[in-house]
């Protein structure tokens, strides 16, 4: 049985997409984190169904975890496409665990994946914001500036060329005399 973490290991705090969940200590790799509890909801039951919160975590295709209950500390843990966590899902103990996949530093954001539906449902559509897709996003940025800034300059250059193309042509025409400067002036 993988070893836990005491309450202590961690803390809620102020995270980029809202709260978040913190390690106070190091947890390793392994590492039982926390519990995702509250009210176990039937969908067989039609009044259920309807209930709406982010805090959701669905067992199997019959149950499903109410995660909103204040005590339920695991549900401020945020979504991350590279998680240092995951979920141990056991639907026959109607229970889930999140564990630790990595060694967590202290100070550093415990995350898991949501997974793909959740993912399609809720953050596609704005974007995630978790922080290998904001360094992923960050790099294609600078990737399209960097590119941005190479057909400016070979731009300039085309056109720097082309003026002083043009500034040789007039000069040939004039027979290399100072004739077109006095015409500018006048």
């Amino acid at each position: 049985m993988p070893a836990i973490a005491s309450s202590k290991s961690y803390r809620v705090g102020r995270s980029k997409t809202g709260l978040g969940l913190f390690a106070t200590k190091p947890i390793k790799k392994g590492t039982r984190i926390i519990r995702y509890f509250g009210p176990i909801l039937d969908s067989r039951i039609p009044e259920q169904d309807e209930i709406e919160n982010k805090y959701l975590f669905e067992l199997n295709g019959r149950w499903t975890i109410d995660g909103s209950v204040r005590k339920n500390l695991a549900r401020y843990i945020n979504h991350s496409c590279r998680p240092n966590a995951e979920s141990d899902v056991r639907p026959r103990e109607r229970k889930v665990f999140i564990r630790a996949i990595k060694n967590i530093e202290p100070g550093e954001e415990i995350n898991y994946d949501y997974g793909t539906d959740y993912f399609k449902a809720y953050l596609k559509p704005i974007g995630c914001k978790c922080e290998s897709c904001e360094k992923k996003r960050k790099k294609l940025r600078a990737e399209a500036r960097a590119e941005a800034a190479k057909v400016k300059a070979r731009t300039a250059k085309k056109a720097g060329a082309k003026a002083s193309t043009t500034k040789a042509a007039k000069k040939k025409k004039l027979n290399g005399h100072a004739v077109g400067k006095a015409r500018a002036r006048a």
